[in-house]
């Protein structure tokens, strides 16, 4: 009688893991084949720093041609400028007022018949060479202060502004408005190089 009970027990007695859902033990989805599969872990892709762009062609010949263009205005007002601060400036030898002797020229520069305004200090001055010799006189005209120079057809020294005549050997007015000749400068010829020497 009590074997009969205790089979009984046995037999009310629920199998092991009954209670368990099945596939606990095992990952969601093992046994599932239309399961969708695990996502693969993200990885972030290094950063790579873009390349910077190469200056435009356009660019480059707008710089050259600013840089050609400016180079020529600087060398066209060096050239105009050149000679008018050469003819301004006094010569080292006169610049504090004494005496010296400023190459003028020589003998090829200023041939027999011809005359050519030079720069003595800051003041213009006139050499003729005549048949009496190189003269040198005060380039600027007794009558309102032009600057003269020598005219080849005349073979004389002429004022433009108003027509005076000076003579190339003397300065002395031969004809026009101007009321007195022109102021006389000394000149030496040593060889063929003609010097004009001030006071």
């Amino acid at each position: 009688m009590e074997q009969g009970q205790g089979s009984a027990a046995d037999e009310i007695r629920e199998p092991a893991g009954a209670g368990e859902p099945a596939g606990a033990g095992e990952p969601a989805g093992a046994g599932d084949p239309t399961a969708p599969a695990p996502a693969a872990p993200v990885v972030a892709a290094p950063v790579v720093a873009a390349a910077p762009a190469p200056a435009p062609r356009t660019s480059t010949r707008r710089r050259f041609v600013t840089y050609l263009l400016g180079f020529s205005v600087v060398t066209t007002l060096a050239l105009i400028a050149a000679p008018i601060i050469a003819f301004l400036v006094p010569p080292p030898e006169l610049s504090a007022g004494t005496s010296g002797k400023v190459l003028a020229g020589t003998t090829a520069d200023i041939p027999p018949g011809k005359g050519k305004v030079v720069a003595m200090g800051s003041k213009p001055t006139i050499v003729v060479n005549t048949e009496q010799g190189v003269k040198a006189y005060s380039a600027i005209c007794t009558h309102l202060g032009c600057i003269v120079t020598y005219d080849n057809q005349s073979t004389s020294i002429l004022c433009p502004c108003h027509g005076g005549h000076f003579s190339p050997t003397t300065g002395a007015v031969i004809s026009g408005p101007p009321p007195s000749p022109l102021a006389p400068v000394t000149v030496i010829v040593e060889g063929d190089q003609i010097f004009l020497v001030g006071a």
